[in-house]
């Protein structure tokens, strides 16, 4: 009781020493000044049609920083991640998902399964909401993708991992959906480059807006519907990437110990 009562303490002292340091004793810069140079080239740029060759036509800046001004950034970061979705797969290539166990896994109790039915589509909304907006509000692919990344776990916790098999989701379809996610990215990023060659005219990898010498633009507006251009697809195609990127991590880790082992010969085996 004695030591754990200590570690409490210790805990305690560390997160408001660091965190004195970090804000009031100046670790993170002034918190209050004026807006930085590079901050305001941002924010007077992401919406403003009155500059077409700067703007990313988008009122939310973060996004447009990362699928516009950096989205190179962006882009590397979504193949990483996708790198180690495809470790993942590797090392569980010779588990198979659709071995049963005895005794099984049915789930939680039937309450518990009434309140997720319920509540499965509000999350599923939530999420696809987060996607389509995040051109204009907080948010965006990757949030949407964790949100719904949720639907799966919940699934896998509330009625079993045999429940997903049975509705036909498994590893294979994940990592299918993923791809077509990634298709997408490859697409919206290269597309510019596609039409410009077509067409006879200069443009940039990635390009969203109409640039100097580079005339391709993406449509900023569906009817009277701001899409800010190729934001809001990056945004749909990032949703579809994470949402089974980390669905087939979610799948692999459900698979029981003692049936990894046993269909990989390892240490407790019967191989």
């Amino acid at each position: 009781m004695k030591r754990e009562l200590i570690t409490a303490l210790s805990l305690t002292a560390t997160v408001l020493v660091v965190a004195y340091i970090s804000t009031l004793g100046g670790g993170l810069g002034p918190l209050f000044s004026d807006t930085r140079p590079l901050a305001k080239v941002f924010l007077s740029t992401t919406l403003d049609p009155n500059k077409p060759m700067f703007t990313a036509m988008s009122p939310e800046g973060v996004t447009a920083i990362v699928w516009d001004y950096r989205g190179l950034d962006t882009l590397f970061e979504t193949a990483v991640f996708y790198l180690a979705i495809i470790g993942a797969v590797a090392v569980y290539r010779d588990v198979s998902e659709k071995v049963v166990l005895k005794g099984g896994g049915v789930g939680l109790s039937k309450i518990v399964k009434l309140v997720t039915k319920l509540l499965i589509p509000m999350n599923i909304a939530i999420a696809i909401s987060i996607a389509l907006h995040g051109h204009l509000t907080p948010g965006g692919g990757f949030q949407a993708g964790a949100a719904m990344a949720v639907v799966p776990m919940i699934l896998i916790v509330v009625f079993s991992r045999y429940f997903l098999l049975e509705v036909k989701i498994s590893k294979g379809l994940a990592l299918a959906l993923r791809s077509i996610g990634l298709i997408g990215i490859a697409f919206t990023v290269f597309l510019p480059i596609i039409i410009a060659l077509i067409s006879g005219v200069n443009s940039y990898i990635m390009q969203n807006q109409v640039k100097f010498g580079a005339p391709f633009s993406f449509p900023a507006f569906f009817g009277d519907s701001l899409i800010s251009g190729s934001l809001i697809l990056y945004n749909l195609f990032e949703l579809l990437a994470v949402t089974f990127g980390f669905s087939i991590l979610f799948l692999l880790l459900s698979i029981e110990e003692s049936l990894v082992k046993e269909q990989m010969g390892g240490e407790g085996s019967e191989h």
